[in-house]
């Protein structure tokens, strides 16, 4: 059995993606736990009901489509951190700092509380005559710490490995179920999952790209980075159901591809900054930007040698608030990405390694992800630092920025809009499409209202050649307006703060009863307090025993001293030693649990990703020691007591997040990348505003709207790194599903993308359209994709169950059985007989006729016989002739790998020589086909005197993994 579902994605104008997948048996798996920028917690209410259900979590892509509701989920849904999640190691760490980045740069994504969850908890609310917009009370966002332990607990996976995945604890069995990641190509990292479970064969492909890109391999369908072969690899061939995202249905490729792409959005920016422009590229922070970044900076690398280029006066930004970090984990997965970059980064290697002064002489010797042009910017106030930045004659120069995010709803691209837009010069290039045809997209965002202006082009079209002779097409703003909406996080306040604890109170108990005890208390709303979090964490699985209240108040009591709870001493218990002055006793007699011992707090140590942080200061030398502690007694002028509260410039002490420096003794960067004033696109005299501090308590958004008139140029570039209507038509006839689903994507193109899919297969095989199962379901509807099977039941005779022989193939049981069928009657067992009687005297026991006749009793039938065939040997006569009509055949699946053990096992030499190839004692070669067939050559001579008769060696080994069935 399988059935599918779709939680967000199907036939609608959102961008996210959530599938739920049913198999034989109630084991569920929920593929990714995508969200769009609007937030809207209502989304992920099918979502929250089925997580007691859930057994798997396999996560795809690391964007915000499909990773964005990750980290809520695990804060705010009690059983969800304890269900097993999966990921390649791209998507884990990418999708790290997608989070961080996207709690850091809107409250929005706290989310806000319903307000008819709060008029359920308090009447008083409910009454109350405050604006909907004092109402919007949010959910407290897990901290930067709280989202890297979240993803702690994935379980990385490399392509190609099939994984028996554990069960959450209360799944049911998995009875086998395997699932294998496999290159996508749509991000760094992008998986498509194979799941096989009994007789269902299912590929989950949502968002995957053919082609090869700069940074990106094309996905694995055929084999190999980039694909070159011809046929579809064997373990994603002829699947039960082929899953697949419609988006990109209706694209149609640019010819001449990605060096066509890469030419076209050159050509743009070019234009653009040779007037003096500001070119915007909204993007997302951590997937598709490696593919932009990477363009900008080895476009400049490679323009520098050009005197009459433009892009020698213009200057590229890269502007993301956790845009370091992203940088730094790509710098580390060169192995995740096409084969160009591992090659580049062996060179450039190479090129260090020779003659540093030369390589960096020649504007090489830097690798991939080390930028020598692109500037990072992590902060709101290097904004406006790198907009106002001038030439020596005080003229504007040009400006290429990359911008979290495509959205335009709650990253740095909306506030850099906000400066750009009056200004004719300027130009924002959209990467992506952003909505269907014909649809109104003034409700989904900034984004989606710019482009439904770039596809009516109602007030002119701006074109200029390209270098390639086509046109540039840059559509006119024409001076129209458009809302820009502002969120900001506010503390709260008197009355609404004490329905906000009340609610609060209500969820810890509704959750408390739930998940029970300290799972619970660690993903409660409002865990903001780092003492309370630690001793709840450490303490978990130490106490078996429920303690009702005194279990709820712990958990309050990292909020009591910051919202004036009242409590009593009755209420604090063993706390009282700690919360109350001049407490130095207790009476623990009779006490259970956490009542028994003293309150005592562990304190976490601090740890990032290589360990436990070191302070170098603790391993100095003592005269070391002395000559800092002799230099910090000096007058310096990083020294802050008369200078609180005014403007700090960079290069002040201040600056960096309280650290003075260490002068003769400071650490120099490491590696070719730029020193940190370059990498944040600054200079050494720039002044920086104070960023805004954000509210940590309780707090409620307010939206402010700003109305913008947009002058600027729109454009558009296909940067998506989706699959296209060619890669449709070409790969599914090579696939052959027996079912085929689509999903995420626009109702028009799905309907329309069916319906090619059912005549190009109907064509393949020579049948009718309808004949081909094709569906397009809608969000919350399920589909049943089960094979078609049928069953019948036979009962084996005791004569042929003695002549049995089974064969044991990797835990399975197979056996040829050759036998001839006989029709034969069974009744119907004794105890349907006795229920018949039983049936017949109730019956005649409850007529009220005093005198029982002929006609109470109620005539029963005799026992029904139901027709059960048997299966007997044949007879000797027939057994010749059918014995020379059976052809055997083997049942299993070989994997070189297991060979390779095995043969090491028995003494033998095995390594592997190239791909799909395994050489024994160096005579005898075993080659595994795409197709799966086995194919063994010998040189007849082993390199190894005393290993003779290694080819039957070999061959015995392979016979004992499979089985022969038939003959």
């Amino acid at each position: 059995m399988f059935t599918f579902c779709s939680l967000l994605g199907a036939q609608s104008q959102s961008s996210a993606s959530q599938s739920l997948l049913e198999l034989d048996g109630g084991v569920k798996i929920l593929i990714d736990v995508g969200w769009d920028e609007t937030f809207d917690v209502g989304k992920l209410k099918e979502l929250e009901k089925a997580v007691s259900t859930l057994s798997v979590i396999l996560l795809t892509h690391a964007t915000t489509a499909h990773l964005a509701a990750f980290a809520h989920c695990c804060k705010h849904f009690p059983l969800f951190k304890r269900i097993p999640i999966y990921a390649t190691v791209p998507v884990i760490a990418l999708g790290r700092t997608l989070i961080q980045d996207l709690y850091s740069s809107t409250p929005l994504a706290s989310t806000i509380i319903p307000p008819e969850s709060l008029t359920e908890t308090s009447y008083s609310y409910s009454q109350s005559s405050s604006s909907e917009e004092e109402k919007r009370i949010l959910l407290q966002p897990p901290t930067a710490e709280e989202i890297a332990s979240y993803f702690d607990l994935v379980h990385a996976l490399k392509y190609s490995q099939p994984h028996e995945p554990l069960p959450s604890p209360w799944s049911p069995p998995l009875n086998g179920l395997t699932v294998t990641a496999y290159n996508a190509g749509h991000t760094l990292g992008g998986t498509i999952w194979h799941i096989q479970h009994g007789l269902e064969s299912i590929v989950y492909a949502v968002d995957w790209n053919q082609s090869r890109e700069n940074v990106l391999a094309g996905a694995a369908w055929l084999g190999g980075a980039g694909g070159g072969g011809a046929e579809v690899i064997e373990q994603l061939r002829k699947p039960t159901a082929l899953i697949c995202s419609s988006r990109g249905g209706e694209r149609v490729a640019l010819s001449g591809g990605k060096r066509k792409r890469d030419e076209l959005l050159l050509d743009m920016i070019k234009s653009c900054v040779s007037k003096g422009g500001v070119v915007l590229i909204p993007t997302d922070s951590s997937a598709r930007v490696l593919e932009l970044a990477y363009l900008l900076e080895h476009a400049w690398r490679k323009e520098m040698a050009n005197d009459d280029s433009p892009l020698l006066s213009a200057k590229p930004y890269l502007a993301s608030r956790n845009i370091q970090a992203t940088m730094r984990y790509a710098r580390s997965m060169f192995e995740w990405m096409d084969e160009g970059i591992v090659r580049e980064f062996e060179v450039d290697a190479g090129l260090q390694k020779d003659n540093n002064e030369t390589s960096d002489k020649l504007g090489t010797g830097a690798g991939p992800f080390d930028f020598k042009h692109l500037r990072l910017i992590e902060r709101k106030g290097q904004i406006d630092h790198a907009l106002k930045e001038v030439d020596n004659l005080g003229r504007s120069v040009g400006k290429v920025i990359l911008a979290s995010d495509t959205s335009m709803e709650w990253g740095f691209s909306k506030e850099i809009l906000r400066k750009i837009c009056d200004d004719r010069r300027n130009l924002v290039i959209f990467t992506e499409r952003l909505g269907q045809p014909g649809v109104e997209s003034n409700k989904f965002g900034m984004a989606r209202t710019l482009w439904s202006w770039w596809e009516d082009r109602k007030h002119g079209v701006a074109a200029e050649p390209a270098t390639s002779g086509d046109a540039l097409e840059q559509v006119y703003g024409g001076g129209r307006e458009v809302e820009l909406r502002e969120s900001s996080r506010v503390a709260l306040e008197g009355g609404d703060l004490a329905v906000y604890q009340q609610w609060l109170a209500t969820q810890r108990q509704l959750q408390t009863t739930q998940a029970g005890g300290a799972t619970t208390l660690e993903s409660s709303a409002d865990m903001i307090d780092d003492a309370s979090s630690d001793s709840s964490s450490d303490s978990e699985g130490s106490e078996t025993e429920q303690q009702g209240k005194a279990l709820n108040i712990s958990a309050t009591m990292g909020q009591a001293s910051r919202k004036k709870i009242g409590l009593s001493d009755e209420d604090l218990g063993i706390n009282i030693l700690l919360r109350k002055r001049g407490v130095h006793d207790y009476d623990v007699r009779g006490k259970k649990g956490r009542e028994k011992m003293f309150p005592l707090v562990f304190r976490r140590r601090r740890n990032d990703d290589f360990g436990e942080l070191i302070r170098a200061e603790d391993f100095q030398m003592a005269d070391q020691r002395d000559d800092i502690d002799e230099r910090n007694m000096r007058p310096s002028k990083y020294d802050t007591k008369d200078t609180l509260g005014k403007k700090r410039k960079w290069d002040d002490g201040a600056a960096t997040n309280g650290r003075m420096p260490l002068g003769d003794n400071k650490r120099q960067q490491m590696g070719n990348g730029p020193n940190p004033e370059q990498a944040l696109g600054l200079d050494n005299n720039v002044e920086l505003e104070p960023e805004v501090e954000e509210i940590t308590g309780p707090s409620r958004v307010v939206t402010t709207i700003e109305t913008l008139t947009v002058d600027l140029r729109l454009a558009f570039v296909d940067f998506g790194g989706v699959h296209d209507k060619r890669s449709l038509q070409m790969l599914i006839p090579l696939i052959q599903p027996r079912k085929l689903i689509f999903t995420c994507g626009y109702k028009n193109e799905t309907l329309a993308l069916a319906a090619d899919c059912r005549r190009i297969l109907a064509a393949k095989i020579g049948g009718d359209e309808t004949a081909i199962d094709v569906y397009t379901p809608e969000i919350g509807v399920w589909v049943d994709a089960s094979v078609d099977t049928n069953a019948w039941a036979v009962k084996l005779t005791d004569t042929l169950v003695k002549r049995l022989r089974w064969q044991n193939v990797k835990g399975l049981g197979i056996v040829t059985v050759t036998g001839r069928l006989e029709a034969t009657s069974q009744p119907v067992p004794e105890a349907d007989e006795e229920g018949a009687k039983k049936r017949q005297k109730v019956l005649k026991d409850s007529s009220k006729s005093p005198e029982p006749s002929s006609t109470d009793l109620v005539p029963v039938p005799p026992p029904a016989q139901i027709e059960v065939p048997s299966l007997d040997v044949l007879p000797t006569s027939m057994a010749s002739a059918t014995r020379s009509i059976a052809q055997p055949l083997h049942v299993g699946d070989l994997r070189l790998a297991d060979l390779r053990k095995l043969m090491l096992a028995s003494g033998h030499t095995a390594e592997f020589r190239g791909e799909g190839s395994l050489l024994i004692d160096g005579s005898v070669i075993v080659r595994k086909t795409g197709t799966g067939k086995i194919e063994i050559e010998s040189s007849g001579v082993s390199a190894i005197p005393q290993r003779e008769g290694t080819f039957w060696a070999v061959k015995s080994k392979i016979y004992e993994g499979l089985a022969v069935v038939g003959g």
